[in-house]
């Protein structure tokens, strides 16, 4: 194996605890190590913390690298299972990725259209962006590829992708309902195409650009209602031949095929939907006073904050920068009384992540919160909507919803239930966040999921003053 190859794989490894040189299945196969935790009442959160690097900003980083021309280089890389994930998939398909002792990344691109196709399968675990991602930017490629992930992964449709991505002429063969595992047939001669987001995401919009890439003329995504805009931002600084437009309230991106895009040095910043659950943490349990660095704050992603100093919680943005074309700054956090309030459906864009935990900050609340536009919750890790309720009931939290919304009685979480995660990393760090100004301990079923966006959360907490623990044997 190479060098670069062997790099990634140790890390993998290292973040998931499994030997990648035992011949298993893939994860969607094999059960997981189960690990339950608790999570106590706490006073006075205090520190001053960083969250792991941008989850959507990485993904996209490692994959444009990877088709550019010349040696990218990355800092602050989220080294998360999902993330590596992808950087394996690259190296898979002929990009060469290292992780250097400075703790930066290389890439090594090979040009727009220089992919490969790979000896294996695409095994991208539990991650909905890296497969979708990597799906555009294969489809135009002449190769063939297999798709798979863990069986979370396998359960999310894929058809939202595979349905664009085919009027380029891709070819593609799904498990039934269009899921993992997927082999993917790249075009030979794509044509370039014009389309019309039939719902809201970034994940679809970031498919089709990738696939223009490496396709001679001009393909164009239309969406009604804006979502992250980091594919764009991102591609432009590569050098894509990309522009933006606004026509009758809908934005245009137009992409233009055929040319190179230049390797960059790039700085990762904070992720905003990882500084979500301390933030909300230091919200709602007494006494606390942190400070979140570097996070990135693109409007795009900020909806969150937006919603939770409505609610009325302290929250003050200081040392605001510029840090690679997206603008930076440092989250001042404090304990605060919140009150419940209606979050409106053309939010949902910008923290369509961000739900559950704004679920439990809801819990704490005075009065009732209602939250709009959540259709798009339930095709995610899990039905994210049904497992947040059910978190919520389990723990004396009154709710009701229907299929795109949400109310949560507020007044205070008893505590003391049981929390089924469905192996979702943001719903298992959701109630764990909950447990910590929770009259009685919170339970989670299992936490093995975490590391897919946030290694070392739990740590994190607990060095804050947060009290979370592995489940008492009895």
């Amino acid at each position: 194996m190479p060098r670069q190859d062997q790099n990634v794989k140790t890390l993998l490894e290292e973040v998931t605890g499994r030997n990648l040189d035992c011949k298993k299945p893939p994860m969607s196969q094999t059960s997981h190590i189960v690990t339950p935790l608790i999570s106590r009442k706490a006073t006075g959160l205090k520190g001053r913390i960083r969250v792991p690097g941008d989850k959507s900003m990485s993904h996209r980083a490692l994959m444009f690298g990877a088709v550019a021309t010349g040696q990218t280089r990355i800092s602050g890389l989220l080294e998360a299972e999902d993330v590596v994930n992808t950087a394996k998939a690259m190296a898979a398909l002929g990009a060469k990725t290292e992780k250097l002792p400075s703790g930066e990344w290389l890439v090594d691109g090979v040009g727009v259209g220089g992919l490969k196709s790979p000896k294996g399968d695409l095994d991208f675990g539990n991650s909905g962006t890296g497969v979708r991602l990597a799906m555009g930017l294969m489809a135009t490629t002449n190769l063939t590829a297999r798709c798979v992930g863990d069986a979370s992964l396998s359960k999310r449709p894929m058809g939202r992708v595979t349905v664009p991505l085919s009027e380029f002429g891709t070819t593609f063969e799904a498990s039934e309902g269009n899921r993992l595992p997927l082999v993917l047939h790249g075009a030979a001669n794509p044509k370039p195409v014009t389309y019309t987001l039939p719902v809201a995401s970034a994940q679809v919009k970031s498919a089709v650009l990738l696939a223009g890439l490496n396709t001679k003329g001009v393909t164009t995504v239309i969406e009604p209602v804006a979502t992250r805009d980091h594919t764009e931002k991102m591609l432009k600084g590569f050098g894509a031949k990309l522009s933006v437009e606004l026509k009758d309230g809908a934005r245009h991106i137009s992409i233009e095929g055929g040319h190179e895009l230049k390797a960059q040095v790039l700085a990762v910043p904070g992720d905003p939907s990882s500084a979500a659950f301390p933030m909300v943490a230091a919200l709602i349990t007494p006494g606390s006073d942190i400070v979140i660095e570097n996070i990135m704050l693109n409007p795009t992603r900020t909806g969150l904050i937006d919603t939770l100093i409505e609610m009325g919680g302290d929250i003050k943005i200081e040392n605001r920068r510029d840090a690679g074309g997206e603008e930076v700054g440092d989250l001042h956090v404090k304990s605060s009384r919140l009150k419940g309030v209606r979050v409106p459906e053309a939010r949902a864009p910008s923290m369509i992540d961000e739900y559950p935990i704004l679920s439990v900050a809801a819990s704490f609340a005075e009065g009732t919160t209602r939250m709009e536009g959540l259709e798009e919750l339930r095709v995610k890790e899990s039905d994210r909507l049904a497992a947040v309720e059910a978190g919520l009931q389990a723990n004396g939290v009154a709710t009701s919803s229907g299929r795109d919304w949400l109310e949560v009685q507020g007044g205070g979480a008893p505590g003391g239930g049981r929390v089924v995660t469905h192996m979702d990393h943001r719903i298992a760090m959701s109630f764990l966040v909950m447990g910590l100004a929770s009259r009685i301990m919170t339970k989670i079923d299992d936490s093995a999921f975490i590391a897919t966006s946030f290694p070392g959360f739990t740590d994190l907490i607990n060095g804050m003053g947060g009290r979370i623990s592995a489940e008492e044997q009895k």
